[in-house]
């Protein structure tokens, strides 16, 4: 018997949309490595070193050759790593909301999966961020003692400084983004000279108790300012900064994203994922089966573009 167009359907584009609208405040690994499409699971990641901000004499005599600049160059291969959860909707959890008018288990179960599956990626793409081995030795830093922001002699105005300066003398451009981890944003809002710079800043309103990101972007002079503060959980329950005790300077497209665009990181998405497979009945455990697959790979393509500061706090 021929398969109906129900059945041979694997992807449900409905809630597909569900899953690729996901949003988690909490999760911040996209500042650095935005997402952008490709279409095949492997390939060579587009990197970019000084030729993609070089100024280039394009002057042209009559009949002679027109000069060309190289988008990137293919650098280190990429292989996209697919990660699939299911999670199950009891029939009994169905029954009981067909009776509570607005209740969608399906979005629900969607969502539940798509928290777990984003975590991973945010895991990913910290490693990705604060692996010292990553970076050049003039763009790294690692903070200790008098140092720290968490000691009063430290200075996070200083330490910025260094890394915008850092990363402009290796790539001619300024960052716009800087990565904080929760415990680093801690030390830094809490640090004497970071109050002191900001006591007298119009941007602070006289009712202000706090000392936000927003506040530390101005201070910087960066676009924007990101806190990482995901936690992940071992199986014995054991809680884990996934962004560590970390700060991280990048400059990072903010439009048109695309592979060729020179940038810190990407995260290299299989075009049309996350997707979510229809679901099926699970007669064992009499459940509708909800499973979505997101296949993706956070690269770095231009890590002169960035600068680590390590232990802060």
């Amino acid at each position: 018997m021929p398969m109906s167009v129900s059945q041979a359907r694997v992807v449900n584009p409905i809630l597909s949309s569900v899953a690729q609208g996901y949003t988690n405040m909490e999760l911040v690994g996209h500042a650095l490595f935005p997402r952008v499409p490709v279409y095949t699971t492997g390939g060579q990641i587009i990197e970019f070193d000084r030729d993609a901000y070089r100024m280039v004499n394009a002057r042209r005599a009559p009949g002679a050759a027109t000069k060309r600049i190289p988008m990137g160059y293919s650098g280190k291969p990429f292989a996209l790593l697919q990660d699939s959860l299911e999670a199950p909707v009891a029939r009994e959890m169905l029954r009981d909301a067909r009776a509570v008018p607005g209740i969608d288990l399906a979005g629900r179960a969607v969502n539940v999966v798509m928290k777990s599956l984003c975590l991973t990626l945010e895991y990913d793409q910290a490693m990705l961020a604060t692996t010292a081995a990553n970076y050049a030795a003039a763009n790294k830093v690692a903070l200790a003692g008098a140092t720290k922001w968490s000691a009063a002699t430290g200075n996070p105005l200083t330490d910025i400084d260094a890394g915008r300066e850092a990363i402009r003398q290796t790539c001619g451009i300024y960052p716009n983004v800087l990565l904080l981890s929760a415990l680093a944003y801690t030390a830094c809002k809490n640090n004497p000279n970071v109050i002191a710079r900001l006591q007298y800043n119009a941007q602070v309103s006289p009712d202000a108790t706090q000392i936000t990101p927003a506040m530390l972007a101005g201070l910087f002079n960066v676009q924007k300012v990101v806190v990482g503060a995901a936690i992940s959980w071992t199986d014995a329950n054991v809680a884990t900064d996934i962004w560590g005790n970390n700060a991280i300077l990048a400059y990072v497209p903010q439009q048109n994203l695309a592979i060729e665009e020179p940038s810190y990181g990407y995260t290299y998405t299989m075009e049309g994922n996350p997707l979510v497979e229809d679901p099926y009945y699970d007669n064992n455990q009499k459940s509708w089966i909800y499973g979505v697959t997101y296949e993706r790979a956070p690269v770095l393509s231009g890590i002169s573009a960035g600068y680590l500061i390590q232990t802060p706090a």
